[in-house]
């Protein structure tokens, strides 16, 4: 996905205690039940689009040569998986040769807006984003009534409108393979992923951890270089792990678990109420009872997180985490868990995390490690954790390769492309026209 560091960049984090890294890993293999998913339900309906005044919006008049700009941008629009069709290339063709200067400033100026929202947020309605949550701010950074102003006055539509596109190498791959996509279920597989690269932010940052749960990997990323790779075991299907990007703020060793209620009630519940002793030598402590009982697990070798949690809160309760049934990593398909993602190697990447993004020194980690006790360490600057959903990723010879659609999230997306896509996210009236739609769909919860 991105530039892999050489052996002689090796940051300071990987030059752990030896006797640490040495440690003889847990091989449990029994069904470690580590923190559920909270399902969350999806958002169905799409923001109504912001209204703005031709006043307000003080564009100017499209030219013969930037309508014909744009006319060229439609046309060769299917390189980016996207529709010609969708963006009227007839009538913006009929109003250019029409001579009424304000048919062609209304067709040209609607086309270039449902254009630019596709580029810059996806095509894909939200009702067919299965389990999507990502947040992305590429509407704040990329206006679009202004950066149409821009290019009217400079003449750059076609330019403007190229700089929409994602900036990671991987959008770039996925944009030469559809160019020679063998069939239209390939050509479609291609297509769906570049949309998913569309529903992120345009630039993922100068540090990040991506996640991509079709392919039971995780990275860590650091201005531009990849400098850990981890496997990684994912929800099941009956729990599937969504895509969101929360805020990573630290990471904890030694955690302790406080269990979701549907654990509790998994079995835990009855262990308490029936053989106390038995839940006790398994390191939990609880209060109250019933509906009301409360059940933490102590740290030690048989917590369901293991060594280290990766901090970052998020409504779903979902995070990296490690875990004592290390067998689960030998497998090839990795779908096992409520929801988390458990970490292959978790103290190589605690000890990144303390080293690289909390300043502390690999002596410091392992002290932390060492004393069993549950300790924090605070990142010096939040960065993104990306739980992402790619099901075709460049491979090693310079082509692509499909994943398995573990949640099956790729259909929706199929089948969405032979229905109108998402509305403009602007557009321009004569006049300001409120709407009590757009505040619904905010409620809704619509992007």
């Amino acid at each position: 996905m991105v530039k892999i560091s050489p052996l002689s960049a090796r940051p300071a984090a990987l030059l752990l205690p030896l006797a640490l890294i040495a440690a003889p890993a847990l091989a449990q293999t029994t069904n470690v039940k580590e923190d559920s998913v909270i399902l969350q339900p999806d958002k169905v309906a799409d923001d109504a689009p912001v209204v703005e005044s031709g006043a307000d919006a003080n564009m100017p008049s499209w030219s013969q040569t930037n309508a014909e700009a744009l006319l060229r941008s439609i046309e060769g629009i299917e390189a980016d998986g996207l529709f010609p069709k969708d963006y009227n290339p007839e009538g913006l063709a009929a109003a250019i040769l029409s001579g009424d200067q304000a048919r062609l400033d209304r067709t040209a100026t609607d086309s270039f807006l449902l254009l630019a929202t596709h580029l810059r947020d996806g095509r894909t309605p939200n009702a067919a984003r299965r389990q999507w949550f990502m947040v992305d701010s590429d509407a704040d950074h990329m206006p679009l009534v202004s950066m149409l102003t821009s290019a009217l006055l400079a003449g750059t539509v076609a330019e403007t409108l190229a700089g929409f596109e994602p900036a990671h190498p991987s959008f770039a791959a996925l944009k030469a393979a559809l160019a020679t996509a063998k069939n239209p279920a390939d050509a479609n597989a291609i297509r769906v992923n570049m949309e998913r690269w569309r529903w992120m932010p345009r630039d993922l940052g100068a540090r990040y951890v991506v996640s991509n749960v079709p392919e039971y990997m995780t990275r860590v990323v650091h201005g531009g270089v990849t400098i850990a790779t981890h496997k990684a075991v994912v929800g099941k299907a009956s729990t599937p792990t969504p895509q969101l990007n929360p805020m990573a703020t630290g990471v904890i060793v030694n955690p302790d678990w406080t269990l979701p209620r549907s654990i509790i009630n998994e079995g835990i519940g009855a262990t308490i109420a029936n053989n106390p002793a038995s839940a006790r030598a398994q390191g939990y402590t609880w209060t109250g009872s019933g509906n009301s009982l409360r059940v933490v697990q102590k740290p030690g070798a048989n917590n369901a997180l293991g060594k280290m949690k990766l901090e970052m809160l998020n409504p779903h309760a979902i995070y990296l985490h490690d875990t004592p049934s290390k067998g689960a990593f030998n497998a090839a398909a990795r779908a096992f868990s409520h929801g988390c993602i458990r970490t292959e190697r978790a103290l190589h990447f605690s000890g990144l995390m303390a080293v690289m993004f909390a300043g502390k020194s690999a002596e410091e980690f392992g002290q932390a490690i060492a004393s069993g006790k549950t300790t924090r360490f605070g990142f010096d600057e939040p960065f993104p954790v990306y739980v992402a959903y790619w099901t075709v990723i460049p491979d090693d010879k310079g082509g692509v390769k499909k994943l398995a659609d573990l949640y099956g999230r790729d259909a929706p997306v199929v089948a969405s492309f032979a229905k109108p896509g998402r509305p403009a996210a602007t557009i321009i009236a004569p006049t300001v026209v409120p709407t009590v739609a757009s505040a619904a769909a905010q409620v809704s919860g619509g992007r």
